[in-house]
C-alpha cells in the first residue's frame, strides 16, 4: 500500500503539540520532562467539554493538532482510532461503583466507557458524517490502526486520519498494566499526493526481524504506552530522510514502513 502523510499530531508530556515535538525528535532542541496539561480541546463545544473524558480529549488533542498545518477540515475525513485500552480512569471509576454498596453507575462514566466514545465525541465536534473504526490490538494497536487506515485510503481513495492513544490506569489496576505516560499520535493520510504532504510511505508486511530502535533523547517512560510505538514514524517524518521504520506486528510479521520525503 503507497499512501502520503499530510498532517501530524501529537500530545503527550513534554510534547505539546507537532510544532513543538519535531525540534526535538531532530536534536535541535532538547526534551524536558513536564507534565502532560490535560488541555481541553477547544474544537468542543461546552457541553461536550464537561461529558468528556480524559481518553477523549487526550485523542481529540492530537487530531486537532494534526489538522493545523494541513489543507483538510475534519468534516472532510473518516477516522480511525486505536487504542490498546480504552479509558483506563472510567474502567476504574465503575469497577469502584460496582464494588460499593449502591452499585449504581453514573451515567456519564457509563457512556464514556464505550471504546468508540472518542471517535462520537470527534463527529459531534467536527459534524463529520464519514466512517469511523475503531481498533484494538493490544501492544501493536498502532500497526494495526496503521493497516486499518492505510487500507481505507487504498481502497476508498479518500483522506482519513489515524488517532493512537493510551494513557495510564489509576490504581489498583495499573499493577495489571503498567502504562506510565499518557499519549496520542494522530497521522493525517492521502491515497495521493497533497500540497501538504510531508512523506510518502509504502507499507509492507515481512517476517519478523529486528525493530527499529525508539527515537534517542526521549524519557523511558513512554516506551509503556503503545502508542509511542509510532514515534520511530514520526523521527522519521521530522527527518525528513529515506529511511525503513519497522515495527512489530505478531509473533511471525513486521509492519515495514518505506519512508520517502516529501510528495
Amino acid at each position: 500500500m503507497q499512501i502520503f502523510v499530510t498532517g501530524v499530531g501529537i500530545a503527550g508530556p513534554g510534547l505539546d503539540g507537532w510544532a513543538n515535538t519535531h525540534p526535538i525528535l531532530t536534536g535541535q532542541s532538547a526534551y524536558r520532562m513536564t507534565p502532560f496539561s490535560r488541555s481541553i480541546p477547544d474544537i468542543l463545544s461546552a457541553a461536550e467539554r464537561r461529558r468528556s473524558s480524559q481518553a477523549v480529549r487526550l485523542a481529540i488533542l492530537a487530531a486537532q493538532d494534526a489538522l493545523k498545518a494541513g489543507d483538510l477540515r475534519g468534516e472532510e475525513l473518516a477516522t480511525v482510532f486505536a487504542s490498546s485500552d480504552g479509558d483506563g480512569v472510567i474502567t476504574q471509576d465503575i469497577c469502584e461503583s460496582l464494588a460499593g454498596s449502591a452499585r449504581e453507575v453514573s451515567p456519564t462514566s457509563f457512556h464514556n466507557s464505550v471504546y468508540n466514545a472518542p471517535a462520537g465525541y470527534w463527529s459531534i465536534a467536527t459534524h463529520s458524517q464519514l466512517a469511523s473504526t475503531s481498533v484494538c490490538a493490544y501492544d501493536v494497536s498502532f500497526a494495526a490502526g496503521l493497516i486499518e487506515a492505510a487500507s481505507y485510503a487504498t481502497v476508498e481513495r479518500q483522506p482519513v486520519m489515524l488517532i493512537a492513544s493510551d494513557l495510564p490506569f489509576p490504581p489498583p489496576l495499573h499493577v495489571i498494566r503498567p502504562v506510565e505516560e499518557s499519549l496520542a499520535i494522530a497521522l493525517l493520510i492521502s491515497p495521493t499526493a497533497r500540497k501538504a504532504s510531508l512523506m510518502r510511505w509504502e507499507i509492507q508486511f515481512k517476517p519478523h526481524g529486528a525493530i527499529t530502535a525508539f527515537p534517542t533523547g526521549l524519557p523511558e517512560s513512554l516506551r509503556s504506552n503503545p502508542a509511542a510505538r509510532g514515534l520511530p514514524l514520526l523521527a522519521a517524518l521530522a527527518n525528513r530522510t529515506d529511511e525503513t521504520v519497522s515495527l512489530e506486528y505478531s509473533d511471525e510479521t513486521d509492519l515495514v514502513v518505506l519512508c520517502e520525503p516529501g510528495a
